[in-house]
């Protein structure tokens, strides 16, 4: 027909462009057809048909005679449109740079509002030109718009607080928490933490503490949630070998009375020259005291008898020999008559007044949950009535390969995504992060910065709005020409 169209597919670089061409007829009236290739750009030669379809153009299928083909007047190669910057294009270009510094000002009014929010990382606009247009001698700019929101990651200040299990990261880890019912894990900076009803430490959303098991006083690499519920109490260990360092007196004399438990009256006071006495525990945490009686028999020896809360040794339990210079000569160790260890290295027999100068022993008794504490390498330690100290977990620190990729889940909860990497979680992060116990990380938002930004930004809004208000001068002028 005389309006009919062609389709010519063209295939460049990257993509297939479609290009129309006019049939030339005896109307003079025929616009020149033009290319409509934005629509088409990028899309590939597989929707040449869909632009036949949408064009309404004779189907691929139908045949075009040679003597019914009309003469064809080729179009020139489509050139880059050039465009006609107009009034309305201004006001547009204007309102681009209100909508976008009135984001602007939102993220700023949001770094302002978290400033005492705990590990609050603020955010910053970052801007780009839309694409500009073409016209007869250059470009003209379409306005702007807010390229990215980027979270700042630098590190806050600690603020120290009365809770232990209030902890601040030193590095750029992050804490892993994890969703009570789903599981599902999620990422913070803001460790304030404490223990729930069920014994989970968590945050103040309840949100558990995910960290790495123990095993050998050591991280066993194996992931969970944080709990007491296993370390409420200290099971009693039964005392096995005890240490003493002991002074004897050279100058003491042989005592008179004999050592014999059996006698009438006997008194082990003045029956021996020194005692000492050492707290013991049995397997069930029962504590007794375990008295040791050091007698001089003669110069530079000494028998050692004992009393295990209930009886008197009958014999010596042990033989102590001292050097001319008053060092241990032999005796050590000694084992009771209860069949305990007694380890006196370090004995020696000066002539000063006898004295008891350390022991220990590796028994101890029930002890109560008292205390807990995290130390530098995110330990966390229970300290319980009976002076015992046990590591219970250690928390785990997770990084990324790229921290701006992280989703803000709001509560201060950050997400993995596709842009974030895959988190890394694994006790080697303690290396290169240090946790500080008893403090939380401030917001990162420095109030005199922002409220700079706020002004500058404020006033882009002005100069933008100025921009709009002058356009419609320029068109309530064009208009008044035909009045």
């Amino acid at each position: 027909g005389n309006k009919g169209f062609f389709v010519l597919a063209r295939k460049s670089r990257s993509c297939a462009e479609a290009y129309i061409w006019y049939v030339a007829q005896a109307s003079p009236k025929i616009d020149t057809a033009r290319a409509e290739k934005d629509r088409f750009r990028g899309k590939g030669p597989d929707l040449l048909e869909e632009a036949l379809c949408s064009l309404r153009i004779r189907p691929p299928n139908q045949k075009i005679t040679k003597t019914s083909r009309p003469e064809l007047t080729p179009v020139r190669t489509p050139r880059k449109r050039r465009h006609k910057m107009s009034l309305t294009a201004a006001m547009d270009t204007g309102v681009s740079g209100l909508m976008a510094n009135s984001e602007a000002i939102s993220v700023i009014g949001n770094n302002l509002a978290n400033i005492n929010t705990v590990g609050f990382k603020m955010g910053r606009t970052i801007f780009s030109d839309l694409l500009s247009s073409q016209i007869s001698n250059g470009q003209i700019g379409r306005g702007t718009q807010i390229q990215a929101v980027q979270n700042m990651f630098n590190q806050g200040s600690l603020l120290n607080t009365g809770s232990s299990t209030d902890v601040a990261i030193e590095g750029d880890g992050m804490f892993v928490l994890q969703d009570p019912v789903s599981t599902a894990r999620y990422y913070s900076r803001a460790g304030s933490f404490s223990f729930d009803k069920d014994n989970y430490l968590t945050n103040p959303d309840g949100y558990q503490v995910v960290g790495f098991g123990i095993a050998n006083n050591t991280s066993n690499g194996v992931l969970g949630a944080i709990s007491l519920a296993d370390y409420t109490t200290a099971a009693p260990n039964a005392t096995t070998a005890i240490t003493l360092s002991l002074n004897l007196d050279d100058t003491e004399e042989v005592p008179t009375a004999t050592w014999d438990p059996t006698a009438a009256g006997f008194n082990p006071i003045t029956a021996s020259n020194f005692s000492a006495s050492v707290p013991v525990y049995d397997a069930q945490g029962n504590a007794s005291q375990l008295s040791l009686y050091f007698r001089k028999t003669a110069d530079d020896a000494w028998s050692v008898y004992d009393y295990d809360g209930t009886t008197y040794s009958s014999a010596a339990v042990g033989a102590l020999t001292f050097n001319a210079d008053g060092s241990l000569a032999g005796g050590s160790p000694i084992t009771s008559s209860t069949g305990l260890s007694v380890d006196i290295t370090g004995t020696t027999q000066y002539a000063m007044t006898s004295a008891t100068n350390a022991q220990s022993q590796d028994g101890h008794g029930a002890g109560t949950l008292v205390k807990i504490s995290v130390d530098e390498n995110g330990y966390v330690n229970a300290l319980y009535s009976n002076s015992n100290t046990q590591r219970i977990a250690q928390i785990a620190l997770a990084k990324f390969p790229s921290l701006q990729g992280l989703d803000k889940m709001g509560g201060s909860l950050y997400a993995e995504t596709v842009e974030s990497g895959v988190a890394i979680i694994d006790p080697s992060n303690l290396s290169s992060n240090k946790i500080a116990s008893n403090s939380l990380e401030q917001s990162n938002v420095d109030m005199a910065e922002q409220l700079v930004q706020m002004i500058t930004t404020q006033r882009a809004y002005t100069a933008n709005s100025k921009t709009i208000t002058a356009a419609d001068q320029l068109l309530q002028d064009t208009l008044s020409i035909i009045r």
